[in-house]
């Protein structure tokens, strides 16, 4: 069942979307050759606890960090590690942040130093797709607008669509009601109504979109090693219309 959300509900979630993206945004200024995915962690547990706020992902199933942290073919879910990020990398740091019981999700990849010209294609190709999906994700549409405006736009520029995790509503729990793919036919799915809130959060990659999971259970990594990227924001569907809760 899609649990719908009261505007005073929405507005809760977008005061912990203030500071999942405030984190953002001060990780940006930090990546660089050297830095390891483990010292990211650290800031972002720090900065989420110093406003009040806890990082939802630590302990989920047993989750052992404030943060995914997934380099070059990892996909999703990477652990962050002490091993130092290195020039021409992309790194994607997912987080949830819990505000008084309201969460935001969002996820942004990151070049490290001087990346490559396919780095820097596949970076921009996976932002601009999520825009696309953005775009669907009004009042009237389907979930499967939103799917087919990704996957078009991903594949027309010559990158597979990640098949095997996708988006989800999201409220006082991480993962509700709607599930929202990637790729698929447009007119299918829930219709989107006012009062949903849900991520879109589309994986790239630059080979098969096939996936494989690391022995520790968690670790999503590209079938054939090629090279993955992600954007999520959470959105809130108003009756002012669709909104962003996860950027400033």
């Amino acid at each position: 069942m899609i649990i719908m959300k009261s505007m005073e509900e929405i507005e809760k979630m977008r005061a912990a979307g203030k500071i999942l993206a405030e984190c953002h945004r001060q990780i940006a200024g930090l990546i660089k050759p050297g830095i390891t995915t483990w010292e990211i962690d650290q800031f972002a547990e720090k900065f989420i606890l110093s406003q009040g706020a806890t990082p939802e992902q630590k302990g989920y199933h047993g989750y052992p960090y404030a943060t995914c942290a997934s380099v070059n073919d990892v996909i999703c879910h990477g652990f962050p590690k002490h091993e130092e990020l290195k020039d021409g990398d992309i790194v994607t740091i997912d987080m949830v942040v819990n505000l008084n019981g309201w969460l935001a999700d969002s996820a942004w990849s990151y070049g490290v130093g001087t990346i490559s010209e396919q780095a820097e294609k596949l970076l921009a190709t996976t932002k601009e797709s999520l825009f696309k999906g953005i775009e669907q994700a009004v009042a009237g549409n389907r979930i499967g607008d939103v799917a087919h405006a990704i996957q078009v736009y991903a594949e027309s520029n010559g990158y597979s669509v990640v098949r095997d995790f996708i988006g989800h509503g999201i409220g006082s729990e991480m993962h509700e009601a709607p599930e929202v793919p990637h790729y698929g036919p447009a007119g299918k799915g829930p219709r989107i109504k006012e009062g949903m809130v849900f991520t879109i959060e589309p994986m790239l990659n630059t080979g098969s979109y096939r996936t494989k999971v690391d022995a520790d259970g968690w670790t999503a990594r590209t079938i054939d090693g090629g090279l993955s990227a992600q954007y999520e924001h959470t959105l809130a569907v108003t009756p002012q219309g669709t909104i962003i809760l996860t950027e400033l």
